[in-house]
């Protein structure tokens, strides 16, 4: 008997325990689901929030790296070609950096427009005629144009009328 007073103990020990296993594994099953519900929630809150900060900063440095396009009038010019007379007819357009600028490039286009026509003035025909002759043309512009307007105003230089004659 006394065996079996100690068989029906552990049966009855036993018994005990298996109700409590289950309910330990759904507290932490319980747990578990809480925690990721939480940081789930939390993940999303910042990632949204980050996400509207974000596309405002992307607004406004998109509408900044923009600029404006100020346009000039077409020059007519004599290229300095020797053995004939060769003409240039060219139309420029300046993306200016910051539209605020393009008030200044006006007041000071009779400056721009004499430093462009010095520049194309001292071209020949060959150093124009290839791709990167226009692309050094360009360049030179756009240095020119930075040397009046100040540092960093033009961002790009586009040639949108090119007639050689």
């Amino acid at each position: 008997m006394p065996k079996e007073t100690a068989k029906l103990q552990n049966n009855e020990n036993e018994a005990k325990q298996q109700p409590e296993k289950p309910k330990k594994k759904s507290k932490f099953l319980f747990l578990i689901i809480a925690i990721v519900l939480v940081g789930g929630a939390a993940g999303a809150y910042f990632f949204l929030l980050d996400k509207g900060k974000g596309t405002e900063h992307t607004k406004s440095s998109t509408a900044e790296s923009q600029g404006v396009n100020f346009a000039l009038e077409p020059f007519v010019v004599n290229l300095m070609d020797q053995g004939g007379t060769k003409y240039l007819k060219v139309t420029v357009q300046l993306e200016l950096s910051q539209a605020k600028l393009a008030e200044e490039a006006k007041n000071k286009t009779p400056q721009i427009r004499d430093a462009i026509i010095t520049l194309l003035t001292n071209k020949t025909s060959d150093e124009l005629i290839t791709p990167e002759g226009k692309l050094l043309l360009k360049d030179e512009i756009k240095q020119r144009v930075n040397q009046i307007l100040g540092e960093n105003t033009v961002k790009n230089v586009y040639l949108t009328d090119f007639v050689m004659q």
